[in-house]
């Protein structure tokens, strides 16, 4: 089939203006439905701004965002909206895609073969403050804003950050460190805990302490940033066979990139991490890819994760808690995470399973044969069959059909302060060829549960292989962790199974490689442990590994 060609030219925007782009590449995705054909949109290399004020205000559920009350109007401010559409490639030649305000670069919207090429997305103004500690004294702290972190300090020492449209105080920090190139959450807010903030020169403050003052030294950076996720990096949504490539995610304001309800997503050769010319340190509000209730293959290769406030990569479910039979077949679910709801949890012949809360293990299996709105967190499902009587109070269902196979390999995670990858489904996962540096807990972790974030499922077939774990987790976060949040452990009701951990290197200073609860065939075979002189030295393999209810266990030809 012939490919037809389209350049921004063609509708009359050029490059490196500063004006708003968002008109124009509106007019060129209209064109573009226009082709019966695959058509490439070629875009002229330069940079293009993209404003808040023409963009598309659409009303997206989106999981693990905000909650009713954190943030009312669900709606999302789009920069690029492809909608329904197929057979589609923007290619960016390189391009620099700046966003300015609170924005959701790109929504892909019931799409069909989507590629997303050649080209890079950044912020004018990060909605990630950042200051550099200059001195550290008795009772303050000389700090040098950077000069995209804008702020205004008011006659009483109160200090806000400001940006295009917005304005915020407190919410969450995190301080990054040079010295060994991580990012960690810190306890204390060095703002907000301050007694008083003097202003000595432009962008330059010294924060006065009464009490204890926050842990830091000289060339330490603090990153604040507002806790509402209000919007994503960019959304992939009920679409199938999207491929991101070459793409750098520079800044990502809310969640980051989030696919949910999608079928067969490739991320290869993606840059999630600050642009260098920008001098920040921080590339992502929360997680950097996020997958909920996607089925087909998940692939993400090739890439660089460096620099976020949560997670690189996250891939799970959603468990749903019933709470009503109406009738028979018929029953009430409900989402009962503050940040996840609003979004349909099933289809008509999707594949069911009922899940004891307490034990994390399934006992029925149904098809859902109709679904009904009752509220956004309320839905009806119509069942194929009767309702098993042994439903227990706190039980969950999960849908089975809407959960993939992941591949991510050769990857590099750096500068995380939480974890590089969690992952929970009962397909194929192969984890092969990443290296991991310094995360601040867990480099790897699978869980599953029914009480909390309530992010499912089990995991049947996992590989992990020949990764380089590099000085992550600590005393309390092995390096990698199976951790099921059941309540009761029976070894002969694994919540996990099939769990291969071999031919990884693990550099070790402190804490254990892993621990595993609830799992069944866990086989952890040719792994070498590195311990420096000055580390914690293990006097056999066995002792950097706990475990709990695990059965039909191999652990073989491991080296310290």
């Amino acid at each position: 089939m012939m490919e037809t060609i389209g350049h921004m030219m063609d509708v009359g925007i050029k490059p490196d203006l500063g004006t708003d782009a968002v008109p124009a590449f509106r007019q060129a995705v209209e064109k573009m439905k226009e082709y019966d054909s695959p058509v490439t949109l070629s875009i002229p290399k330069g940079r293009y701004d993209f404003y808040p004020e023409h963009a598309a205000k659409v009303p997206y559920y989106i999981t693990n965002t905000a909650s009713e009350s954190e943030n009312p109007d669900v709606s999302k401010t789009v920069g690029l909206l492809l909608k329904g559409m197929k057979d589609i490639t923007l290619d960016g030649n390189g391009s620099l895609f700046v966003f300015h305000g609170k924005m959701t670069p790109l929504v892909i919207d019931g799409c069909e073969n989507i590629q997303i090429r050649n080209l890079s997305i950044d912020f004018e103004r990060a909605t990630m403050s950042e200051m550099v500690v200059e001195s550290v004294g008795r009772h303050h702290l000389d700090v040098r804003v950077k000069p995209d972190s804008w702020y205004e300090l008011d006659l009483h020492g109160d200090l806000f950050w400001v940006g295009e449209g917005w304005r915020y105080q407190g919410g969450p920090a995190a301080q990054y460190d040079p010295a060994n190139h991580t990012i960690r959450r810190i306890p204390q807010h060095p703002v907000m805990d301050a007694v008083k903030v003097e202003a000595l020169e432009p962008n330059r403050l010294r924060l006065h302490y009464a009490g204890e003052m926050p842990d830091t030294k000289a060339g330490n950076v603090f990153q604040l940033r507002d806790g509402i996720r209000d919007q994503v990096g960019s959304f992939v949504v009920r679409s199938r066979n999207v491929t991101w490539s070459k793409v750098g995610m520079h800044y990502m304001h809310g969640l980051g990139i989030v696919c949910q309800f999608s079928e067969n997503v490739s991320f290869d050769e993606m840059s999630m991490k600050p642009r260098a010319e920008s001098g920040r340190t921080c590339a992502g509000f929360a997680d950097l890819i996020h997958v909920s209730g996607c089925r087909g293959l998940i692939r993400i290769e090739n890439s660089d994760f460096e620099g976020a406030h949560d997670d690189a990569i996250n891939v799970h479910g959603t468990h749903l808690r019933i709470v009503d039979r109406p009738s028979g077949n018929q029953i009430v679910v409900r989402y009962m995470h503050g940040q996840t709801y609003g979004f349909e949890p099933f289809f008509a012949g999707d594949e069911l399973e009922f899940i004891q809360a307490r034990t994390l293990t399934p006992y029925s299996s149904h098809t859902v044969e109709a679904v009904s709105r009752i509220d956004a967190r309320d839905w009806l499902l119509t069942l194929d069959k009767l309702v098993p009587d042994s439903i227990e109070e706190h039980d969950v269902v999960e849908n089975v059909t809407w959960t993939p196979q992941v591949s991510v390999r050769n990857n590099r995670f750096a500068c995380i302060p939480t974890r590089g990858i969690l992952v929970t489904t009962r397909r194929k996962v192969v984890i092969e060829n990443n290296q991991f540096e310094r995360t601040g807990m867990s480099a790897i972790l699978i869980a599953d549960d029914a009480e909390s974030w309530f992010e499912s499922g089990m995991v049947r077939d996992v590989t992990i292989r020949m990764n380089r774990f590099l000085e992550c987790g600590n005393e309390e976060h092995p390096v990698i962790l199976i951790a099921p949040e059941n309540r009761e452990v029976p070894i002969e009701q694994p919540v996990h199974q099939q769990v291969r951990i071999k031919d990884n290197r693990f550099d070790m200073t402190a804490g254990q490689i892993l621990h595993a609860k609830s799992t069944s065939g866990l086989h952890v075979l040719h792994n070498e442990i590195a311990v420096p002189a000055s580390g914690k030295a293990f006097s056999r393999f066995e002792d950097a590994v706990r475990l709990l209810a695990c059965s039909n266990v191999v652990i073989n030809g491991n080296s310290i």
